[in-house]
């Protein structure tokens, strides 16, 4: 018996911590249109994520509010392990990485942040 609960609760904490790091994002990112936001002058947040991260979750999470906060921003998602053309671009070699872009040029890039002060202040460098 004690070898079916323990069976048990691997099987569940598994499900459930897999489950909690699953999350809804969406990719909008595509090279042209970093170019042509680029070519703008815009200031361009860039995010990478992957599906199962964790860290990943609590960003989508922040920059839901901060697209809100930062409404003269435009925010660019991607998932790193499916566009490796992006990565290599734009030298962007773990997902969790915010990237900001003001006036064509990068003026700061963060990875793994996960505190919604934190990414604010990054966030603050390109106003």
């Amino acid at each position: 018996m004690t070898k079916l609960k323990y069976l048990l609760s691997v099987i569940c904490f598994t499900f459930y911590s897999f489950s909690s790091f699953s999350f809804e994002k969406s990719s909008n990112f595509s090279l042209n249109e970093f170019d042509k936001l680029n070519n703008q002058g815009k200031t361009i947040v860039i995010n990478s994520w992957n599906e199962w991260c964790s860290v990943c979750a609590t960003q989508s999470s922040i920059f839901k509010q901060a697209k809100k906060d930062f409404p003269e921003f435009e925010f660019l998602f991607y998932e790193h392990d499916k566009n490796k053309n992006i990565n290599e671009k734009l030298n962007i070699k773990f997902w969790t990485t915010i990237v900001i872009y003001k006036d064509g040029k990068e003026i700061a890039k963060e990875i793994g942040l996960d505190n919604k002060d934190d990414i604010y202040n990054l966030l603050k460098k390109g106003i």
